[in-house]
């Protein structure tokens, strides 16, 4: 049999070529920590893709059936100087993440509702459900109804309208707010409140702890909460020490009244805000674009990975 000799020098090298960079490649994902996936075949990937949005549509939970602490949709420091990185940081996951764990530690083998449907018999069924259910409830709410100042927009006309009417006008609105929250009103630890009640009208009010406007049996005034400060000690004693109202005052540069607009219309609806699961993966989703590279830009050769928070990926060395 003749053996064909023509281009074989230029074969080879072709196939040497391809092994050297087999071998760099593999030794730069070893340097940056990149671990591939298994590959998946098509048939996989498709079928995988249709379970995921079967499971989505029909509201289908994890095996885990457990609530989850939702990242925060800015950085820890994007409030500041209204809330310091600190407090942030040790709010959001020492805190907020010990009412997730001991609520799910609480509801381990029994069926888990929705977190706004918790809140309903929070009080009746104990403190596990009412401190530590009340508590990522509250604090899922918290972080969504604020954004970095200069983000969160202003109160939509018909708020606006609904909040003179109750109140006078903004600034009287934020005035009685602020005493609603000061210690004199609301001595020891609880929350304050911005509530649509019965009747569609708005309400200040404030709860002790971790109880909101949503508990049968709740303190105050019952509705659904469209705005909540926090005035435990943990949401600001880092930087205000013992002046809660001072702390209160600056938290009004940080509220995102894009939210709580949107939450006043569904409320006049009856809707309370749903903050776990899908529906607050996509409010946060929405404010994180934001790339997060892994590997460095090197002259010749570059190679980088994005993530953001709804699970898109990003290659490519800009």
């Amino acid at each position: 049999m003749a053996v064909r000799r023509d281009g074989a020098p230029h074969y080879a090298a072709r196939r040497i070529l391809a092994a050297g960079l087999v071998v760099v490649g593999v030794r730069f994902l070893h340097t940056v920590g990149f671990i591939p996936a298994p590959v998946q075949s098509r048939r996989e990937l498709l079928n995988g893709g249709i379970a995921g949005a079967l499971a989505s549509a029909v509201g289908a939970s994890s095996s885990a059936e457990a609530y989850e602490l939702p990242p925060l949709g800015y950085a820890y420091d994007a409030l500041e100087p209204a809330i310091d990185k600190e407090t942030m940081t040790i709010h959001h996951d020492k805190h907020h993440n010990t009412y997730v764990v001991n609520i799910n530690k609480a509801l381990e083998g029994n069926e888990q509702p929705a977190l706004v449907e918790l809140q309903k018999t929070a009080i009746q069924r104990g403190p596990a459900f009412r401190n530590s259910g009340g508590g990522v409830y509250n604090h899922d709410l918290f972080w969504l109804e604020m954004a970095p100042v200069g983000k969160g927009g202003f109160p939509s006309a018909k708020l606006a309208a609904a909040i003179d009417e109750s109140f006078g006008s903004l600034d009287e609105f934020k005035a009685k707010f602020e005493a609603a929250g000061a210690p004199g009103a609301r001595f020891g630890s609880g929350w304050v409140w911005l509530v649509v009640d019965a009747d569609k009208k708005l309400a200040i009010t404030s709860t002790p702890n971790q109880d909101n406007p949503l508990m049968e049996g709740v303190e105050g005034v019952p509705g659904i909460p469209i705005l909540g400060c926090d005035v435990w000690e943990h949401a600001y004693y880092l930087k205000y020490q013992w002046q809660r109202p001072a702390y209160i005052k600056a938290w009004w540069d940080v509220v995102n009244w894009n939210q709580v607009s949107a939450w006043y219309e569904d409320a006049l609806g009856g809707k309370a805000p749903e903050v776990d699961g899908a529906a607050a993966a996509v409010l946060v989703g929405q404010r994180r674009s934001d790339r997060v590279p892994v590997a460095p830009k090197r002259k010749g050769f570059s190679f980088d990975v994005g993530f953001n928070w709804e699970g898109k990926v990003a290659l490519g060395g800009s």
